[in-house]
């Protein structure tokens, strides 16, 4: 898509992003957002390159929801095959949401314990320091 070998419906692109429509979308407006520089998840991909992906996310969220009068959207990006990635290049979506519009993106759960909770928070914050 990048190298335009792919045809795609642009929204938006500069020398390091492009936009597109997604080809199969939640609601008409649904944009993928992708760096132009490859890397296969947030992980890999450098700081610079996530700055300025966030920020035409924003623009682009803004012209989607004033633009076609949208009651909310979502910003998903899903990393690795189990999260639900299926095509292995950073991409943010942009879904448009209405009020009743079906879509359901994921049920909650409880801990199971206060021992489960604070588990999961202390093997977190040990890499955070």
């Amino acid at each position: 898509m990048v190298n335009g070998e792919l045809p795609v419906y642009k929204v938006y692109e500069d020398n390091e992003v492009l936009a597109f429509l997604d080809r199969t979308p939640i609601n008409p407006g649904h944009t993928l957002v992708i760096p132009k520089k490859h890397s296969e998840t947030i992980l890999d991909t450098d700081d610079e390159t996530l700055e300025r992906l966030i920020i035409v996310t924003k623009k682009i969220s803004n012209a989607i929801y004033k633009g076609l009068n949208i009651e909310g959207f979502n910003i998903v990006s899903n990393q690795f095959r189990v999260a639900g990635q299926v095509v292995p290049h950073l991409h943010i979506h942009i879904m448009p949401r209405y009020k009743d519009d079906g879509v359901r993106l994921w049920p909650g759960r409880e801990y199971e314990s206060e021992d489960e909770k604070k588990e999961v928070l202390k093997k977190i914050r040990k890499l955070l320091k």
